[in-house]
């Protein structure tokens, strides 16, 4: 899993931009799963920088259904 910025984000073919999306989903439930039991994460920036992603992916989204882009 790696962190995308927009640009290649619009690169992307819907299918990669769904398959990326729920890795991500998943990977945030799984780190804020460790931290509700008591779990320390590997890097406490993570779930911020797995947000932002997910946030960018539906911003993609959002502009291709309304043809913006």
């Amino acid at each position: 899993m790696s962190i995308f910025r927009i640009e290649d984000i619009r690169k992307m073919s819907d299918k990669e931009r769904k398959d990326e999306l729920e890795s991500l989903v998943t990977d945030l439930l799984r780190e804020r799963g460790m931290i509700a039991t008591g779990g320390a994460s590997e890097n406490p920036g993570r779930i911020r920088e797995i947000r932002r992603t997910i946030a960018r992916l539906k911003t993609v989204e959002s502009e291709i259904k309304k043809g913006i882009r």
